[in-house]
């Protein structure tokens, strides 16, 4: 079990997307700088004061790379210490060498375990257990107060550890459920177009019936006909069988969509008042688009009731354009400086941008929450078949 997990650890990959340089890297840097300056100008005792200053600045330049060269970043900041530490042995001073703004190499420490890979974690841990244990048994200080100075130097790791494995966490849970939101959009992109295949599977077997006194052409024209759409339905229902649940069978209706806005927008006894507005021609749109928009109301409608504070109404707006179908929903609640962006309007997003659309959400201008989303829509005129308003 031990070895399995070391091996785990072992080939552990970094994680992606490590930012190379943002804003706070350089007031780090800044800060580095000015306290190394005002500790050399101010601090009396410093052993080696020009030694001490060159080095301090070096350890406060390393973590400028320290995410994307975090064993690199540990290795040279840790085995100068080592360099230093030997030469401080070799000149045997009366007070160790080096400026106390040198604990900026902590910061080296936490980019290890958080942006490392498990066998740089490995070596650079194994990098500064060296050194802290070379200083320790080169150093005056009692073993527990040594002992307590290695456990102080890894705690930055530690913390670096525990946000990695939460961002992991939450990337797992969106990465989840992105793969439900494409599940369940399989879901009703097959049971859309099985609806069709299947009727015209009972339509060529009907031809076939009553072109039995046509030429023979037509009859076998026919049976192609029946015999692709068949093929082409069991085809796609093994396909999609994978993304099911077990246990749920094919439902042949279509999902939700435009049609039923007014009765999802309908809450009797529910606390906001929902002026629901439709604009433009929107009985022809493509199914997964009539879906989506469905969608989009319903769980923002969802967060609304769930969230808004002191809203008394709430603006949902579907306005179909020649290409485009935009979607609006907006309350009037109060701001709080909390975002109501959860796992729902994130799996919305992926469903959004799947069918080549975006989809914003925040807080608004004044007052309340707003969503906003727009979708592409297909021409009527490709042949894209339109479902029944219900």
């Amino acid at each position: 079990m031990l070895r399995d997990d070391l091996r785990t650890l072992w080939t552990e990959p970094r994680p992606p997307a490590a930012p190379v340089r943002v804003r706070r890297d350089w007031a780090l840097l800044a800060a580095g700088l000015g306290g190394a300056a005002l500790e050399a100008t101010l601090r009396e005792n410093v052993v080696w004061r020009p030694v001490a200053v060159v080095f301090t600045v070096w350890l406060c330049l390393l973590p400028l790379w320290r995410r994307t060269r975090p064993l690199t970043t540990v290795t040279l900041a840790f085995g100068s210490m080592v360099l230093l530490q030997v030469a401080w042995l070799v000149a045997a001073p009366r007070e160790p060498v080096g400026l106390y703004t040198g604990a900026v190499v902590l910061v080296l420490v936490y980019a290890l375990l958080r942006w490392g890979s498990g066998r740089e974690i490995v070596l650079g841990v194994a990098v500064i257990l060296a050194t802290g244990t070379l200083c320790s048994v080169t150093d005056d200080t009692p073993v527990v107060e040594n002992v307590m100075g290695i456990v102080f130097l890894l705690l930055p790791g530690v913390i670096g550890a525990a946000v990695r494995f939460r961002v992991t966490a939450h990337e797992r849970q969106l990465e989840q459920l992105r793969s439900r939101e494409r599940e369940q959009l399989a879901r009703e992109l097959h049971d859309t177009v099985a609806h069709h295949v299947s009727a015209m599977v009972i339509i060529a077997q009907a031809g076939g019936v009553l072109a039995g006194t046509d030429p023979s052409a037509a009859v076998e024209a026919l049976k192609g006909v029946e015999e692709e759409g068949a093929r082409t339905l069991e085809e796609m229902r093994a396909m999609v069988a994978a993304l099911r649940d077990r246990g749920v069978g094919a439902e042949l209706a279509p999902p939700a969509g435009v049609a039923d806005l007014e009765r999802l927008v309908r809450t009797p006894g529910g606390r906001l008042q929902v002026d629901l507005g439709l604009d433009g021609e929107l009985d022809a749109l493509p199914p997964a688009v009539d879906a989506a928009v469905y969608r989009i109301v319903q769980e923002s409608v969802t967060n609304a009731l769930r969230h808004a504070v002191d809203a008394t109404e709430l603006v949902v707006r579907v306005a179909a354009e020649r290409h485009t179908v935009r979607v609006s929903v907006g309350d009037n609640g109060r701001r709080t400086g909390r975002g109501r962006d959860g796992y729902g309007l994130t799996g919305l997003r992926e469903r959004a941008t799947l069918l080549g659309g975006t989809l914003r959400a925040g807080p608004g201008t004044d007052r309340g929450w707003y969503v906003e989303a727009e979708l592409p829509r297909a021409r009527s005129e490709s042949g894209v078949h339109s479902r029944p308003r219900r």
